[in-house]
Formats: C-alpha cells, structure tokens, sequence
C-alpha cells in the first residue's frame, strides 16, 4: 500500500514583499477631483460669459427684460462690441462657459491652499487633532450662523468664478501628472522584503541594494491624520534601520496600507526561511 507524499508548504524564499514610498504630489488628488466636479456643475449650469467694457450700461425694462448698450471702438472695445453691432452674427459670441454660483470658486481655492499647506507642514500626534477640530467646528458654526456672505462683503464682494475650460484644465492637467507620478515615477524608488533580506532602490536608474534582515528594526512614524488618515486613505511613513558595523537608515514616506504590510513583514522576519535540495 503507497501513501502519498505530504504537502509541503510553499518556501518562504519565494515570497517577497515591496514597498513603495510615495511624493507628496500623490495627495494632491482632491484637487483634481473637485476641479471635475466644478466643471460637470459648470456645464449642466449652461450660463454663458459676457466681458464688456467699463462703459457699458446696463437697463431693465418693464417687462423685466435687460438691455445691454456698449460702445464700440477705444481702449474698452472688446468681441461683444462688434458682435452686438454686426448685422448678422456667424458665431456664438458668447462661448465662455461660467457658473453663477460664486461659493464653488471660492470652495475649490480653499481646498486648494488647504492641500497645499497639508503636505508641506507636517502636522503629527495632537496638533493634527487640534487643527482638525478648529476648522471643523469653526466652518460649521460660521455656515450655521450665515456670515460667508458678510465675510465675501467685507473682503470687497469677493466673488472666485473660474470658468469650464479653467476646471478641466486643472483637472486633466493634475490628473496627468498624478498618475504618470503615481505609477511609473514613484515605482522606481522601493523597498523588497524577503526572508533574510532586504533590498533597496532610492534612486531612479539605480542599482538594488542588499542588506540581512538579522536584528533590522522597522518604525512607523506618528501619523499626521490629514495627511495620512484623510488624503492618504491609510498611509504612513516607514524608518528601517540595519544592523551591524555599517548599519543604515532609510526613510520611506507616504507608504500606502501600512499597516498591514508592517504585520506582513514582521511575520516574515520571524519565520526561518526554508531550504531545499
């Protein structure tokens, strides 16, 4: 009578686990989707943008109907001067798509600087707390009490308009270069966990480096909770550190699902890899 043979497991050598550091730009991703956003909102708005000259005069009549009067010729001559007084007009004058809603121009800049200032000050432990709450609490107490439009009135009305073409512009634009930076550039510089093993890549176009994985210790870094925790999606910063003689120290940012590819590695490191003949 045969038995067959036991199952092995599959060698520990086999299995590797890379980690890939990120740039900064990668949490520039809210930016381009709302610039998306504001722009379908622009286009389902269908207004249209009309520059006139400072001289123009502007008059309503009884029925509720606007007259628009702007001289033509000198220095505030613009298209829709000749367009009104052209017999007849082969072209849309009025191309320019715009939202009249001026709280979504103001809402993308806000964004934009806040995403900005987030991946440039780091903001860990507390103080990311702190700063979370402040804004939170202070947006809602301001939209609750109604001063957004006496705060615009005392800036001088600002009103932010930004126009279809300038929303997708943006977006397309930051969209491209997020990607491109995503999944080519920020692939080049990484990190290979195996068992026993460490190897590392910082520069594009480098070689690999090797280094025994034999008392390594890894560190992950207090989280910043905009960075990491909102933009990041669960995204961390990871610090190893070699031993013997010539250790190193490497540091590797914006590590995407940290978390479990810590545990992963750690699990590694404690298994004995396996040897065949």
């Amino acid at each position: 009578m045969s038995t067959a043979p036991p199952t092995r497991p599959a060698p520990l050598a086999d299995k590797e686990i890379r980690i890939y550091g990120h740039t900064k730009l990668f949490y520039w991703w809210p930016v381009w989707l709302t610039a998306f956003i504001f722009a379908a909102i622009t286009y389902f708005d269908g207004q249209r943008l009309a520059i006139v000259p400072s001289s123009t005069d502007i008059a309503r009549t009884d029925n509720k109907d606007y007259i628009i009067t702007a001289k033509t010729g000198g220095r505030g001559s613009t298209e829709l001067d000749h367009a009104y007084h052209r017999q007849e007009i082969k072209e849309d004058p009025f191309k320019v798509r715009i939202s009249p809603r001026h709280s979504i121009g103001a809402v993308f800049v806000i964004i934009l600087l806040l995403v900005i200032v987030i991946t440039n000050v780091p903001l860990r432990g507390l103080w990311s707390v702190i700063v979370i709450i402040t804004l939170g609490l202070g947006t809602i107490i301001i939209s609750l009490a109604g001063w957004w439009d006496a705060i615009f009135k005392a800036l001088g009305d600002l009103h932010i308009h930004i126009n279809l073409a300038g929303y997708l512009f943006i977006g397309v634009g930051l969209l491209v270069i997020w990607i491109f930076t995503m999944y080519f550039f920020d692939r080049q510089i990484y990190m290979v966990f195996t068992p026993g093993q460490l190897k590392v890549c910082l520069e594009i176009g480098g070689g690999e480096t090797a280094y025994d994985t034999q008392g390594m210790v890894l560190q992950r870094q207090r989280d910043d909770m905009f960075r990491h925790w909102i933009l990041g999606l669960g995204s961390g910063d990871l610090i190893v550190r070699t031993s013997g003689a010539h250790s190193h120290e490497f540091h590797m940012e914006n590590v995407l699902n940290i978390s479990s590819k810590l545990h992963a590695i750690e699990d590694m490191m404690r298994d004995k890899p396996i040897v065949t003949s």
